[in-house]
C-alpha cells in the first residue's frame, strides 16, 4: 500500500467515524460522493484492502495486442498516409484495412511512434477568474521575489513566501540564497501547519529540470520528455504533496498580488525601522508585517476543516528534506560524494553491494547518510595520508675568502715555443 492509498484510507476511516463528512472526504480523495458511499460499504466488507483497486498486477480484459499496434504503425508509416490525424486515419485503417481502433488509442500509438502530434488550440477567454479552495492547506501558492527588499542599505536578499488559496494565510522568510533554502523553508512550514495537499508555483528550475534544444530550435508544439525529477520535486513526492506548475504569472495571481503589496508596504516599513541586515529583516517581517496581514487581509475560508495532514511513520523529513543523489559503492565498500571518500563499516556490508548503488543524503545540517535498499549503512569519512614532499635545500655558497691564483704558470706562453723544424743550438756547447 503506497502513501496515497494511506491518505484515501485515513479519509474513508475518518468519513466512517462521522468525524467528515461524506461530501467532504470525497472531495479530499477526488471522487463523487457515490462512489465514496461504495467505498465505505467496501471498508465494511474487505477492511483496508478497500483502497486497492483489484485489477492491480493484472492486465487489462481491454488492452488491444501488440500484433494490431505494430500493424497500424506499419501501415501508417508508408508515404501515403503522410500527414493523417488520428481522426482520418482511424477511419482509413477500419475502412481499407478492416483495423478498428478507437481515434483516442491510436492517438496515443501514433504520438509514441512519431507518426503525430498535439497542435495548438485557439485561447478563447485568457485569466478567468477562479474561487477559493473550500479548506485551508488544499493549495498552496509557493514564490520567491528578488526585490531590492532594504533598498542598498544591506546585502542582496530574497523573499520566500506561501500563501493559503483558500484563506490567504501568508507564511515568508527572508533569506539569502533562493534555491538553497527553500528545503529549509518548506521544513518550517511542515513544523508550523502540517502537510498540505498541493503546491502551486511556477516552472523554475528548482521546481522542473528544463528541456535543453538545439540553438534555433522550437519545442513548441512537442512534448515534454520524461525528466529527471529536482530536489524539491523528489521531497514533494516522498511527502505525497501534488505539485501544480502554472502556466503564467496571472494564474497564481494571489501570491503575485501579495508581493505587490509587499513591494510597497513591507519595503517603507524596513526602512522607517533601519533594518539593515537579514536577522533583522526577518525579525520585522515575523512580529510586524506578517501578524498584520494575518490579521487584517485573512478571509474565512468556505469549510473550517483543515485539510494538512501530519508526517507518517514511514515519513523522515530530515532524509526527505535533504539533497539526495545516487553513488556507486566501489570494489573497497567506499563511496565518493564531493570529493571526499566514506568507507562503509564492516558491519553493514552485504552480499552485492559492490558495484551497487546507493542513495546519499546531504542533511540541512551538513552531515551525510547513505543508504542501501532502503537501510541506511554506517559509514566514516576517509582521511587520505599526508604526503610529505622532500625538499632539496639549495646548495648555499661558502662564506669563505677566494683563494688567490697560483703564479706557477706565469710567463709560460705555448705559441712562443721555438718550432721544432729547426735546430736549435745550444750556446756555449762543447764542440
Amino acid at each position: 500500500m503506497n502513501q496515497a492509498e494511506r491518505d484515501r484510507l485515513d479519509a474513508l476511516k475518518r468519513a466512517k467515524k462521522k468525524l467528515i463528512t461524506q461530501q467532504q472526504a470525497a472531495q479530499e480523495i477526488g471522487v463523487t460522493e457515490r462512489q465514496m458511499r461504495r467505498l465505505l460499504r467496501k471498508l465494511r466488507q474487505k477492511g483496508d484492502r478497500a483502497v486497492i483497486h483489484e485489477l492491480r498486477g493484472r492486465t487489462s480484459n481491454r488492452k488491444l495486442p501488440a500484433e494490431m499496434e505494430q500493424r497500424a504503425i506499419t501501415i501508417l508509416s508508408d508515404p501515403v498516409y503522410r500527414g493523417f490525424g488520428p481522426t482520418l486515419a482511424a477511419e482509413y485503417l477500419h475502412k481499407l484495412h478492416r483495423l478498428t481502433v478507437s481515434k483516442e488509442t491510436l492517438r496515443q500509438w501514433m504520438a509514441k511512434a512519431g507518426l503525430w502530434r498535439a497542435g495548438h488550440r485557439r485561447v478563447v477567454e485568457v485569466h478567468q477568474w477562479r474561487p477559493r479552495r473550500s479548506r485551508c492547506g488544499e493549495l498552496v501558492q509557493w514564490d520567491t521575489s528578488n526585490h531590492d527588499w532594504l533598498e542598498g542599505r544591506g546585502e542582496s536578499i530574497y523573499l520566500i513566501a506561501m500563501i493559503d488559496d483558500a484563506t490567504s494565510r501568508l507564511f515568508a522568510r527572508f533569506v539569502r540564497h533562493d534555491s538553497s533554502e527553500q528545503n529549509r523553508l518548506l521544513w518550517a512550514y511542515r513544523e508550523r501547519f502540517g502537510r498540505p495537499l498541493a503546491f502551486y508555483t511556477d516552472k523554475a528550475g528548482m521546481f522542473q529540470v528544463a528541456v535543453k534544444t538545439k540553438r534555433q530550435q522550437e519545442r513548441e508544439g512537442r512534448d515534454r520528455p520524461q525528466m529527471p525529477p529536482t530536489q524539491i520535486e523528489r521531497a514533494l513526492r516522498e511527502l505525497n504533496v501534488v505539485w501544480i506548475p502554472a502556466h503564467s504569472p496571472q494564474a497564481k495571481g494571489r501570491i503575485e498580488r501579495q508581493f505587490l503589496t509587499a513591494q510597497d508596504r513591507l519595503v517603507k516599513g524596513l526602512r522607517v525601522a533601519g533594518v539593515c541586515t537579514l536577522d533583522q529583516a526577518n525579525a520585522y517581517l515575523e512580529n510586524e508585517y506578517l501578524a498584520w496581514w494575518n490579521q487584517t487581509l485573512v478571509v474565512r475560508p468556505a469549510d473550517t476543516a483543515d485539510a494538512h495532514r501530519p508526517l507518517a511513520k514511514e515519513h523522515d523529513l530530515a532524509a526527505i528534506l535533504s539533497h539526495v543523489e545516487q553513488r556507486r559503492v566501489t570494489n573497497d565498500y567506499t563511496v565518493r560524494y564531493e570529493g571526499k571518500v566514506y568507507q562503509i563499516d564492516r558491519r553493514d556490508i552485504q552480499v552485492g553491494m559492490r558495484q551497487g548503488w546507493v542513495r546519499v543524503e546531504q542533511r540541512l545540517d551538513g552531515g551525510i547518510a547513505v543508504q542501501y535498499q532502503g537501510r541506511y549503512v554506517r559509514v566514516c569519512r576517509c582521511t587520505p595520508p599526508l604526503v610529505l614532499s622532500k625538499t632539496i635545500a639549495a646548495p648555499t655558497r661558502s662564506s669563505c675568502t677566494i683563494r688567490r691564483k697560483s703564479d706557477w704558470m706565469k710567463n709560460f706562453s705555448i705559441r712562443s715555443k721555438p718550432s721544432l723544424s729547426r735546430p736549435t743550438g745550444v750556446p756555449d756547447a762543447p764542440s
